[in-house]
């Protein structure tokens, strides 16, 4: 074999080598490529399912959350409702021994055997004290009765009937009054009507 065939024939040797080597790492790279696309693929696979674990999670609770305020505004309007409705039980309670005074008031003006004047003495007394626990139960309510007689008349808490002379009280000022004012805490509850000094009697 002549040295130009020799060489030739080692190129070719070197080539066939460099084809190998190059078509082993076109393997390796392929198969590491197959092996990262299934490991990406099981990596979304595995996030994917967690999202969903999460979501599942998320929208259970929010159904429960969404239970739980409907049965707090059911339970609300019940009591709501039933506050309502027995909304005046307190004040009504106050009132029954006004009741209480009343009936034992026409019970003492009622009784035989006793002369008229001793019925008319505990039939005021009665009255009394009925009153007395009538004006209690609206204080407790902080129901406050407007003091007119004598002071100077006032529209926004007042109601003028008529004006008549007085040599006692001053002009504009009232003189007695037909119906008592009433406060309810800082709200007029009632005007009081009243009769207004119109000054001293013309002479």
């Amino acid at each position: 074999m002549s040295e130009k065939e020799r060489n030739e024939s080692i190129a070719e040797e070197a080539m066939d080598a460099n084809d190998t080597a190059a078509s082993a790492n076109a393997e390796n790279t392929a198969t590491n490529c197959e092996e990262s696309s299934a490991q990406h693929t099981e990596r979304l696979e595995k996030e994917l399912a967690e999202s969903n674990d999460e979501v599942a999670g998320l929208k259970d609770k929010m159904l429960r959350m969404a239970a739980d305020y409907e049965n707090y505004k059911k339970r609300n309007e019940r009591e709501r409702a039933t506050a309502m409705k027995y909304a005046g039980e307190h004040i009504f309670r106050e009132f029954l021994p006004v009741v209480d005074n009343l009936e034992r008031a026409l019970q003492q003006g009622a009784v035989e055997g006793t002369d008229n004047e001793k019925k008319l003495a505990g039939l005021l007394e009665g009255v009394e004290l009925t009153l007395k626990s009538l004006h209690t139960s609206l204080d407790k309510f902080e129901v406050k009765a407007i003091d007119s007689v004598g002071e100077l008349f006032d529209p926004n808490k007042q109601e003028a009937l008529t004006m008549e002379p007085s040599d006692t009280i001053p002009p504009n000022h009232v003189v007695n009054e037909f119906e008592k004012g009433y406060f309810y805490k800082d709200r007029l509850l009632r005007a009081a009507k009243v009769t207004v000094s119109s000054g001293k009697t013309d002479t």
